[in-house]
Formats: structure tokens, sequence, C-alpha cells
């Protein structure tokens, strides 16, 4: 491999002048050169965009993948460019359970029907949910993150590219103020001219790059609409789907007689099967007539 001592020699010397001018800067024995006060607004907005997306999407895939393991499987599948492996939700496993639960108990039974349904339902439900998961990930969090990871990164990198051209300058405008030949200030002046026009060359690009932040909320903004819609429809679908099973439980459940008992209208469970009534019959406390008032509906 060919090296170039040269520019290995020129780039450590650059490297060193920035790291004095920073020192120097910070010991407030040097001048800073500031920028204006218009390109400071535009990186405190865009600063401000990166901290809060970063929140939101946190936050938001909290919401849709609450176990934090999951999380991480998710994010390391992603990063390998992998599908993500596909589970169950938690309400479609107490579906599962709970069917399991019915067949054990007889479909036939008033428990073991009930909790079929609803099993049945919480599957449903499961499966919903699992669509809204991945319809707010396509619309919502992977828009944002994408932002994330590229528009932002490369912000971030023309910003710092911008710092290390200021402190080249900054270095140059030192050396300026120090040269005491004519040799040296002629050298000092002609390396400030090139680190300024590379400065302002920078500082141009890097504006650019943040004031396209404002499209970039414009798009958040479409998605935050889209991810609302998402998530009214799931939760129109859940409402669906338990309205549903409301009706069917309220369908098969058969009403008692009824009976009042001082002014208490109390219904007589007939979930119990008349042929055992004799065998299970048990002996209860007799009270005297006159202290109940019973009228048989």
């Amino acid at each position: 491999m060919d090296f170039n001592v040269k520019k290995i020699v020129k780039d450590a010397g650059a490297a060193i002048s920035r790291v004095v001018q920073y020192t120097e800067e910070k010991l407030g024995t040097s001048e800073k050169t500031e920028l204006d006060a218009h390109f400071e607004n535009l990186w405190n907005r865009a600063d401000i965009t990166k901290t809060c997306t970063e929140k939101i999407v946190r936050d938001t895939e909290a919401i849709l993948v609450p176990n934090p393991g999951n999380r991480i499987e998710d994010f390391i599948f992603d990063k390998i460019e992998k599908k993500r492996p596909s589970r169950l939700s938690n309400l479609e496993y107490l579906g599962l359970d709970m069917i399991e639960a019915g067949n054990e108990f007889g479909p036939g039974t008033a428990y073991g029907s009930a909790l079929i349904k609803v099993g049945l339902c919480q599957q449903k439900l499961g499966q919903t949910d699992r669509d809204f998961i991945g319809s707010a990930g396509l619309c919502y969090t992977q828009p944002l993150q994408k932002f994330l990871d590229g528009e932002m990164k490369t912000i971030i990198k023309e910003k710092n590219l911008l710092e290390v051209k200021r402190l080249d300058l900054d270095a140059c405008k030192n050396r300026v103020r120090k040269a005491r030949s004519l040799l040296g200030t002629q050298t000092a002046e002609r390396d400030l001219r090139i680190a300024q026009s590379e400065f302002d060359r920078q500082a141009e690009i890097t504006k650019l790059l943040l004031e396209g932040i404002g499209s970039s909320h414009a798009a958040h903004l479409r998605c935050l609409y889209q991810f609302v819609e998402t998530q009214a429809k799931f939760y129109s679908q859940c409402k669906t789907i338990m309205t549903e099973l409301q009706q069917e439980l309220s369908s098969s459940m058969k009403p008692g007689p009824v009976v009042r008992v001082n002014s208490e209208d109390i219904e007589l469970s007939a979930s119990n099967n008349p042929s055992n009534t004799s065998s299970s019959f048990k002996p209860v406390a007799i009270i005297p007539a006159d202290d109940l008032n019973i009228t048989t509906l």
C-alpha cells in the first residue's frame, strides 16, 4: 500500500492546529467565528426535531410492541435486513387458552361454550392488533426512523464538517495575527483566503440541508394523519368485534324465574340440572313468614 507522506504530515498538522484552536477557545485566549442568527435558528430547529422525533419513535414502538425483548429482536433483524419473526400476541395466547379450557369443560356447557366464544373473539382482537402494528409501522414509525437514519445523519455530518472548517478558519486568522515576517504574512493570508472559501461553501451546504427540515415536518404531518386514521380504524374494528360478542353472549343466556324478596328482585339461576335438585337439597333456616314479603312474578 502506497502512503502519501506529505498528505499524512499535512493532515496531522491540521488536526493538531484544530486541537490547539479548540483549547484556546475554551480557555478564552482565542476568538471564535460566530455563525449568523438565522443559521443558529435553523440548527436549533433541526436539533429539536431530532430529539423530539427520537422520543416519538421510541414511545410509539413501546406502544406497538410493549415487550422490550421483542423490540430488541426486531431491531436486530432490521439491521441485518431480515424479516422480523412472526409471533402471537398476548390476546391470541389468551384466546387459545380460553378455547382449550372451553373444550375441557365441554362445549355443551354454558361456561365451556362461553369460553370458546370469548376465546375466538380474543383471537380476532389479536389479529386486528397485529394488523394495526404492521400498518402503524409502515405509515408512521418507519418513515420517521428513515428520516433519523438518513436526512438527520447527513445534517449532523455536514454540521460537524462545518465545525472543522471553522476551526481551520480561526486557526488561520490567529496565524495571520501572529505572523512577523513578510513571507509568513503572505503565506498565512493565502491560507486564510482558502480556509474562508471552504468555510463559506460548507456553511451554505449545511444551511440548505437545515432549511429542508421544513419539508420534513410537512412529510411527518402527513404520516401523523395516516397514523391517526389507522388507529381510529383499529379501535372501530375492536368495538365491532366486542359488540358482536356481547350480542352473541346475551342471546345465549336464558333468564331464570324471578322472585321478589323484601321489595328486591332476585333471579333464580337455572344453570343447575333440575334432575339433581332433590339430590342436592340442603336444609335451610326457616324464617317466619311475618319477616318476609315474597311475591312471585
